[in-house]
């Protein structure tokens, strides 16, 4: 699967090696880049990456690699308990979702690109790929930069007025530090303007479609993020949003 979109282009991972170069920019992204300690092999890995499918977004000028995120696909929920966000949240409420889910992670940009283009090519090839495989709903784990709650305030109260999973979806607490924002904020009044100025790019491309977040965030001491399960009901994305994504052309 290959498209394209002006400078950049996206693609499926073929090879070992091309697993190989998003783990290293993975690593670079999440680890040193951030000025965490890493490990010997320079390469962020784990036991999803063999099951997942790995989309890279290259310059086509220099065929550098600067964005990738990997999908792991899903029948229905009953594999849910199988996914990286299962480690932190428990999602036994998705576990009779009856439709095709898709679990997207391991989204990075290379810290040296700023272009939006990016972004908007990465997510057109998702929109196709979610399209040819019918698929009802993307699931994943949204971060914030850092550990302190307290600088994001106004976002998780943002989240807690207007984003927070439907009641029949909505993860409970498995991880053993989490701020329970829909609980400890509730009477914060968020700026709106702050709000939006410190939420994640990729949580509010999710939320711009309509997608939802659980009520509280796990606190990841390891990468130093705080993160909330995001949900996106593909029923549910506007259809002039799902045009402007499919806009770029395939080829």
């Amino acid at each position: 699967m290959l498209f394209s979109g002006g400078r950049f282009k996206a693609r499926l991972a073929e090879t070992e090696q091309d697993v190989l170069d998003c783990q290293r920019l993975r690593y670079h992204s999440f680890i040193t880049g951030r000025g965490l300690a890493g490990s010997d092999d320079a390469l962020d890995h784990d036991e999803f990456d063999p099951v997942c499918h790995h989309v890279m977004v290259e310059d086509q000028r220099t065929g550098q690699l600067v964005c990738c995120f990997r999908m792991m696909p899903m029948e229905n929920g009953q594999s849910i308990g199988q996914t990286y966000a299962a480690k932190y949240y428990d999602l036994a409420a998705l576990q009779d979702y009856p439709g095709k889910l898709v679990e997207m992670g391991r989204f990075c940009v290379h810290p040296e690109w700023k272009d939006p283009a990016i972004l908007r090519v990465a997510w057109s090839a998702m929109t196709h790929f979610v399209e040819d495989n019918k698929v009802e709903m993307l699931i994943g784990c949204s971060s914030f930069e850092g550990v302190d709650a307290e600088a994001y305030s106004d976002a998780f109260a943002l989240l807690r007025d207007k984003h927070i999973a439907p009641k029949r979806w909505l993860p409970r607490v498995k991880a053993p530090r989490v701020f329970q924002f829909a609980r400890q904020l509730r009477l914060r009044r968020p700026d709106m303007k702050n709000a939006l100025s410190k939420m994640p790019p990729l949580l509010r491309t999710y939320l711009v479609m309509g997608g939802w977040v659980s009520d509280h965030a796990v606190i990841d001491n390891e990468l130093k993020t705080l993160h909330v399960f995001t949900g996106l009901e593909v029923s549910r994305v506007p259809q002039k949003r799902i045009r402007a994504l499919k806009a770029l052309p395939q080829k």
